[in-house]
């Protein structure tokens, strides 16, 4: 399946205090499983710069990976991109099938 990269940044009126940021996850958590149940969530981690959190996950397409980033925008009431993402692996794999 097919790997991608989602970036958030939560929007400061979405937040009450530090402790609505769970709420806000489990609130995106509940509705990505109920209406992707095809997703597979990697990983997540929280981070520090123009994003408050990167996950990773796969999805079995496009059009999937792009309706999470819509159930995240409206559920956890943020701005988010989604980046296709290939494995280093496999990306050398296919540099090395290209001709010289």
């Amino acid at each position: 399946m097919p790997s991608f990269v989602l970036l958030t940044r939560v929007d400061p009126g979405a937040l009450r205090s530090a402790h609505s940021l769970e709420e806000l996850e489990k609130r995106a958590a509940e509705s990505v499983r109920k209406q992707c149940p095809q997703v597979k969530w990697l990983c997540s981690y929280a981070v520090l710069g123009p994003y408050d959190y990167v996950d990773i996950f796969e999805a079995p397409d496009i059009e999937t990976a792009a309706k999470v980033s819509t159930l995240i925008r409206v559920s956890g009431r943020a701005h988010s991109e989604v980046w296709a993402a290939t494995e280093w692996s496999k990306f050398k794999k296919m540099v090395h099938g290209m001709p010289a």
